[in-house]
């Protein structure tokens, strides 16, 4: 019998490709990359690096909640941008929806991510004890 279960919400986008927006397995949850897109027009939600940003994270939040966990929760974040004179914004965007301890990290600069968005974010999150 296997512990390994899908999450999905439409409270995020759904996926644009063969994967699910997070598996859980036992009690870590893996969180597909998240890009700025507004889960209901499926469009990405504004040309602006902070709206975008805000939005990723929003997306996040909807799958961890799904996940019965909260951005709190996560352990590792790994973030994708496009132009990395925006890590000032995402660091601010980062301390309104994280509190201390915030999770281990990686920032890397990309040529380019799905849809032409400016940032991507994908997470490792542990539930319960």
């Amino acid at each position: 019998m296997s512990n390994k279960a899908v999450i999905n919400t439409d409270q995020a986008p759904s996926a644009i490709g063969p994967y699910s927006q997070a598996i859980k397995a036992g009690n870590t949850v893996y969180i597909s990359g998240q890009i700025p897109l507004d889960p209901a027009s499926m469009e990405i939600v504004s040309d602006d690096f902070e709206a975008q940003a805000r939005q990723v994270f929003a997306n996040l939040r909807a799958v961890c909640e799904e996940a019965a966990g909260t951005l709190q929760d996560v352990v590792k974040l790994n973030l994708y941008l496009v132009d990395l004179d925006n890590f000032a914004v995402v660091n601010r965007v980062m301390e309104e929806v994280f509190k201390a301890p915030f999770p281990a990290r990686a920032a890397v600069g990309v040529k380019a991510l799905p849809k032409g968005a400016q940032v991507e974010a994908e997470a490792v999150m542990i539930i319960g004890d």
